[in-house]
């Protein structure tokens, strides 16, 4: 847009961010902050299930629901999220969403009834679905169009990072002295992370709120339908489906059979299986970055494979080798989100960019929050090998869709 006197506005030819800059690095960096800020504290109950379902007692499917309240509510909130950061901008939208969060994860270790603390979950992921729903837009936005990929798997990466923190400070801390206070640590560490992502992150340059506009563009209905009616759109938004659904079940009931016979493992110990995220750490840049070479379905479909193939390797009643198969698991699971979290942008026209990510995120989180709670009640049902059947069928479906509906692709991956 010109302006007044003349002049071009330098944000108008404004290509974006590129790697090697410092902008780049900050934007970055401030993306991963905010992961760590909402997936840490996202997923803290999840080292300390077997002493909450202990404490309040209640059934390891019911503890379990703490964590699907949290996803179910992000998965209610990200498209509402996607509307008020269409609005507001996408900044203030993450700003608001997880300064609430943090405060609904100060207060959720306070409940002393399961109904209470799950209603405080859901309110703590209603809050945190602003950082989901926003973050892959503005990355697609302000990252150049060449380097959305690569930047979009070190996002995911940064989401890793929150995920395993929070797991890893919840669980020995809860261990030493309780899951109150587990889930607390966890909520300060977050409340830093927070700081540190408003410090840093970007202006956005390339995104104009509504607020803002004179022409308002087309209105919410209009932007979901348009961001429904691809077939490919809707083939990324069945991986996150599929593969979260399963993927949080694996980690939800793992820690309640390795502490049963015949492994009778700690705590303490089993907290550590959850250093296999950092698989996922190296696999969700790796995955971008291959993508670019080798295109996104390629690559996604590899993903997948491992996937199922560490799946598998978890029917094997042996420590160290359900700890392998947990790391080809949770790196092929990364891998695949990565690739497909990043697309759904790039492939949904600029009215419903913000949309896009946010029905994946939906189906991401609807996922979680069903098959997170459903496959708990297939393991305490029928035991570990009915469940991982049920895990494995559900990345089968993953791949066929992904194989008939998204075409290979290279580079700018349209």
């Amino acid at each position: 847009m010109a302006a007044s006197d003349g002049r071009v506005n330098a944000d108008d030819l404004f290509a974006g961010h590129i790697p090697r800059t410092r902008s780049y690095r900050r934007l970055i960096a401030g993306l991963f902050f905010a992961g760590v800020a909402t997936f840490a504290q996202l997923y803290s109950l999840q080292a300390v299930l077997p002493q909450v379902a202990a404490d309040l007692e209640v059934p390891a499917a019911t503890a379990a629901l703490t964590v699907s309240a949290a996803t179910l509510g992000i998965a209610v909130a990200v498209i509402p999220w996607s509307l008020v950061a269409d609005r507001i901008g996408r900044i203030p939208a993450m700003a608001i969403g997880i300064i609430a969060a943090t405060s609904f994860g100060l207060a959720a270790p306070l409940s002393t009834e399961i109904t209470v603390l799950l209603a405080l979950r859901l309110g703590e992921g209603l809050a945190l679905g602003a950082v989901p729903a926003v973050a892959l837009a503005y990355l697609s936005e302000e990252v150049h169009a060449r380097h959305v990929a690569a930047a979009a798997g070190s996002y995911t990466a940064g989401t890793t990072v929150g995920g395993l923190s929070g797991r890893l400070l919840a669980g020995p801390v809860a261990e030493a002295f309780d899951w109150r206070v587990g889930v607390w640590s966890v909520t300060a560490v977050c409340a830093v992370a927070a700081i540190l992502f408003l410090r840093l992150v970007p202006r956005a340059r390339r995104f104009v709120p509504g607020r803002m506009r004179t022409d308002a563009g087309p209105g919410m209905f209009a932007r979901l339908i348009r961001a429904l009616r691809s077939p490919r759109l809707l083939a990324l938004y069945a991986q996150g489906f599929l593969l979260m659904g399963a993927f949080v079940a694996v980690y939800n009931y793992l820690g309640f059979h390795l502490i049963a016979p015949p492994f009778l493992l700690p705590v303490w110990l089993v907290t550590l299986l959850f250093l296999a995220y950092l698989a996922g750490t190296v696999s969700s840049p790796r995955a971008g970055a291959l993508a670019v070479r080798y295109g996104r379905r390629r690559v996604l479909l590899a993903a997948i494979g491992l996937f199922g193939a560490g799946a598998a390797l978890m029917y094997v009643p042996s420590p160290i080798v359900i700890l392998i198969g947990l790391v080809m698991f949770t790196g092929g699971f990364f891998g695949a989100h990565a690739i497909a979290s990043s697309w759904a942008p790039v492939l949904a026209d600029p009215e419903s960019r913000a949309q896009a990510p946010s029905l994946y995120y939906f189906a991401y989180y609807a996922g979680s929050s069903l098959f997170g709670w459903a496959l708990g009640i297939v393991f305490g049902q029928a035991g570990w090998e009915w469940f991982l059947g049920g895990v494995i069928a559900m990345g089968a479906p993953a791949a066929l869709i992904a194989t008939a509906l998204l075409r290979s692709d290279r580079m700018t991956d349209a």
